[in-house]
């Protein structure tokens, strides 16, 4: 993992963003192009910086240092790596394109944080939207060869008991499967639920010590929608899909179990060990 100490350079300068922001500007001014390229924005550094920032921070959420539901205060962070405030700004929007946390306008950024109740309607949006897809893609007769290799993906992953692979396979799994659907809008709503998902889904994955021996049977119904595809079976494949949607939806809901007077309200639920199945 990047350090944040081993990113050299120092935070850019307001007046390096003004430059940059004239671009088209300078095109037409050379002389101010040349002094300006002594002085150059920062570019390659400052992305190893706010990337840095955010592997720093996700390593925090994944080993349970920063918590579902917490708040991310930017001033305390920053202060902690010794960085501008803003950096710790970005490395926030970043874990958010990701999933990571949740942010609304005027308010400290949280950690992902999902109650049994999220995850049974978000398994409702998933049925209806997959299962469209899937029936799209059917009809559409799409190339699975992607599909295929992030089935494999899965079941190697399952095999070496990689979480995060696996994690990674199966999100790249259903949002290539939203995308073979050929419809925009689908894919874009789609995408919007599947990312804070699936990271919720690896934070809890990563807190239990079950291994990943329970995946595959979920690994062979993810090869079983590639086939339907392949096969042209449009009907078969979207009711496949939702009813894959139901099972997994009622094995997520026998592995979590209320945390009886929690103080914080920060966790509702817990995950018993060894019972993850998200897909």
């Amino acid at each position: 993992m990047l350090s944040v100490s081993s990113v050299s350079g120092k935070i850019p300068q307001q007046k390096n963003y003004l430059i940059f922001d004239l671009d088209k500007w300078l095109n037409y001014h050379p002389l101010i192009s040349i002094v300006s390229a002594h002085n150059p924005t920062p570019t390659r550094s400052d992305d190893l910086l706010k990337q840095g920032l955010a592997d720093q921070l996700r390593a925090e959420i994944v080993s349970g240092s920063l918590v579902p539901g917490e708040r991310i205060v930017e001033r305390a962070w920053a202060q902690k790596y010794g960085v501008a405030q803003a950096s710790i700004r970005e490395a926030i929007n970043i874990l958010e394109k990701d999933g990571f946390v949740t942010k609304r306008p005027g308010q400290t950024a949280q950690v992902i944080s999902l109650s049994d109740v999220d995850i049974a309607q978000l398994y409702e949006v998933r049925a209806a939207l997959e299962g469209m897809a899937a029936r799209l893609a059917a009809s559409a007769r799409p190339d699975v060869t992607t599909l295929m290799s992030l089935v494999s993906g899965m079941q190697n992953a399952v095999a070496s008991d990689d979480a995060d692979r696996l994690v990674e396979c199966d999100l790249n799994f259903h949002v290539e499967l939203c995308r073979l659907a050929g419809n925009r809008h689908l894919q874009e709503h789609a995408v919007r639920i599947l990312r804070p998902f699936f990271a919720f889904f690896r934070l809890r994955l990563t807190a239990s010590d079950g291994g990943l021996s329970t995946w595959h049977k979920d690994v062979e119904a993810h090869k079983k929608i590639v086939d339907l595809i392949a096969d042209g079976e449009a009907d078969l494949a979207e009711h496949y899909v939702r009813r894959s949607m139901e099972r997994f939806a009622q094995t997520a809901h026998k592995n979590w179990m209320p945390i009886p007077n929690d103080p914080t309200g920060v966790s509702e639920e817990r995950l018993r060990p060894g019972g993850a199945v998200f897909s």
